[in-house]
């Protein structure tokens, strides 16, 4: 039974500084921006958190996609979300049905 609910879980590594949040459901352009809100909670725990979006057991729409991947060339989360614009160590792992151009995993440098 699939649901539209969007589940999040959240692992966190202090010692390692890494964080994995795995979605589960479906994200939209506007569930999107629950995700936005737990990342920048789990960046907050200590300098340098490197964040990972295991995106693979959700179904993701283009435009959520690509809102993501932007943060994560970007090393920013949006303004509106994050105004002072702290620096994100983010990479994605992308669902296995997501398109060719952004089905590769998108990596923070």
């Amino acid at each position: 039974m699939t649901t539209d609910k969007l589940r999040l879980l959240v692992r966190v590594d202090l010692d390692c500084a890494t964080a994995q949040v795995a979605a589960q459901g479906h994200v939209t352009s506007k569930s999107v921006h629950g995700l936005y809100d737990v990342m920048k909670r789990a960046n907050s725990l200590t300098a340098g958190m490197t964040l990972e979006l295991d995106m693979t057991r959700a179904r993701i729409e283009p435009d959520a996609l690509e809102e993501l991947q932007a943060c994560s060339k970007s090393h920013h989360l949006p303004a509106r979300i994050d105004p002072f614009q702290s620096d994100y160590r983010l990479s994605i792992l992308a669902p296995d049905d997501a398109t060719p151009l952004t089905a590769m995993a998108t990596q923070a440098a």
